[in-house]
């Protein structure tokens, strides 16, 4: 008789406990809505989308004649070339 008291005081602590951790859960929603005293500012409005009309400024440099990037593309395709020899010798 005296186990039965016992394990209905036990459920009925262990109730209560349960029913204050729900509500305290309930609470750290808007405990984690509170910022610091020092905090900046946020502003509550989304941010705005970029312009996608506005073209950039015209470009000060020249572009790179075509006899220059055919050099330079030549290049870069040799040193592919030469990678890709050398990853199938390292293999």
């Amino acid at each position: 008789m005296l186990a039965l008291r016992d394990l209905q005081k036990s459920r009925l602590i262990c109730g209560a406990l349960v029913m204050a951790a729900l509500a305290m859960g309930g609470c750290s929603s808007q405990l984690a809505d509170m910022t610091p005293a020092d905090a900046q500012a946020h502003p509550r409005e989304p941010g705005s989308y970029l312009p996608v009309h506005d073209l950039p400024p015209d470009r000060d440099q020249a572009v790179i004649p075509p006899d220059q990037r055919a050099k330079i593309e030549a290049e870069l395709a040799a040193a592919r070339d030469r990678q890709a020899v050398a990853g199938k010798d390292a293999k």
